[in-house]
């Protein structure tokens, strides 16, 4: 009888280690690959997924070598404030999409297009995170 119900625990706490296995792989690898893929179907550039991190790695790099540069007060200080963002609009367009973790976040800077945005509102899904 023992033998039986350790069999039994042991097969629901297996089962639940492969769920759980399969829930992250899900989170992090099938879902953004998945809306990657869904992304560049429809027309859009951007940087290709790395796991968990996405693109906050060469963002902290682009900020960093920005901090080493001295700038005057006349100079543009995007670059300095925002080099990755820059560097994605000359590289993909004034229409790209970026990684932060495993969620794309799509960047518009056509007015047509994000009058359209906010004209369907209801249409496009948009996720809010609370810090």
């Amino acid at each position: 009888m023992d033998l039986s119900a350790a069999k039994v625990i042991v097969s629901v706490a297996i089962a639940v280690v492969l769920w759980w296995i399969w829930r992250t792989l899900e989170w992090v690898w099938f879902k953004p690959k998945m809306l990657e893929s869904y992304l560049r179907r429809q027309g859009l550039a951007g940087t290709h997924y790395t796991p968990l991190v996405g693109d906050l790695k060469r963002n902290f790099h682009h900020v960093e070598g920005g901090k080493i540069q001295t700038h005057q007060l006349t100079d543009d200080i995007r670059p300095r404030v925002v080099p990755y963002p820059l560097q994605m609009l000359k590289t993909h367009g004034r229409t790209f999409f970026t990684w932060f973790g495993p969620t794309p976040t799509i960047t518009i800077m056509d007015p047509e297009q994000i009058k359209e945005v906010f004209n369907k509102i209801y249409d496009f899904q948009s996720h809010i995170h609370s810090l």
